[in-house]
């Protein structure tokens, strides 16, 4: 499968949903220091404004200068009244992505893309699938292979909570396995994979605590539902000094190492092989590319 253009090393360490219908959350997201919005057609809207938010989406997207910000739009479940005119509304302006909810199956994704295609989406809006059921979990491999347009999971945690019967707890035992499980498909895939969001907006130190549990499972980076998240979240997916220091330290080793025609480097004790180069080198990369930005 030939990689979409938007899977290039890109951060992507917070993600804030925005309610399309809010016009003044819409109006503050160029100045936040987040590194991607999803404006929101789903959940943060009441049936009656579906209508109006979807146009507020759609000029946001035309007409906002989001910077160096993603954009991603959340439509409307597949299924439900106002999916087929959010998809199509959407593929005339093309947004960074479209973020689909509740998909349960590679033939979810696919539908959305003919629908996207057979609207005259350009090619560079990508599909990213939230998985938060049962089904979605379960299926997870095969939804994010299902087609290129396909280039993030999102694990959405409340959802997937309440389908489990799961109650919430710190650390988030119970949910665990079915997020490693779309941790490992988007690995297995070689997309990106985004973490469910941290309901309290006011327990940053919980949010701190959630983020990195993600980050050292492998995740990408988080969603967030408030601005006041998105600095907490941005710090623990931002490689710090000491993590830069290990990691130009395994590069000089390794690269000294092959000069040398050795395939094994030792770097403070520890030895380095062509794995740890590249993870090393992911984290510079990484830091290099959010430099500007926080």
């Amino acid at each position: 499968m030939a990689r979409h253009p938007s899977l290039r090393l890109r951060p992507r360490r917070s993600v804030l949903y925005l309610p399309a219908s809010n016009a003044r959350a819409l109006a503050k997201a160029p100045t936040l220091p987040v590194d991607a919005v999803v404006l929101d057609l789903e959940d943060a809207v009441a049936p009656e404004h579906k209508a109006a938010a979807r146009e507020s989406a759609c000029e946001a997207v035309r007409s906002v200068d989001f910077g160096h910000r993603e954009v991603a739009v959340r439509v409307n479940a597949p299924g439900t009244p106002w999916h087929a005119d959010d998809v199509a509304a959407l593929a005339a302006v093309g947004p960074d992505a479209v973020v689909v909810p509740k998909v349960g199956s590679a033939d979810d994704v696919r539908g959305v893309v003919a629908s996207l295609e057979a609207a005259g989406a350009p090619d560079r809006t990508a599909v990213w699938a939230m998985v938060e059921t049962p089904a979605g979990v379960l299926h997870a491999e095969a939804v994010a292979t299902a087609h290129e347009r396909l280039t993030a999971l999102v694990v959405g945690t409340n959802d997937l909570a309440h389908e489990l019967g799961a109650r919430p707890a710190p650390g988030r035992a119970s949910l665990l396995t079915a997020v490693s499980l779309v941790l490992l498909a988007a690995r297995a895939a070689g997309v990106v994979a985004l973490d469910g969001v941290f309901n309290d907006v006011h327990d940053l130190e919980g949010l701190a605590a959630e983020a990195r549990q993600g980050r050292d499972l492998g995740f990408d980076g988080k969603t967030v539902i408030h601005p006041g998240q998105v600095e907490v979240v941005n710090a623990v997916f931002t490689p710090d000094e000491a993590e830069l220091e290990d990691a130009r330290g395994v590069s000089a080793a390794f690269a000294a190492a092959r000069a040398e025609g050795r395939a094994v480097a030792t770097y403070r004790g520890r030895l380095v092989e062509q794995l740890h180069a590249d993870d090393a080198a992911r984290t510079l990369a990484l830091a290099e590319a959010v430099r500007p930005r926080s």
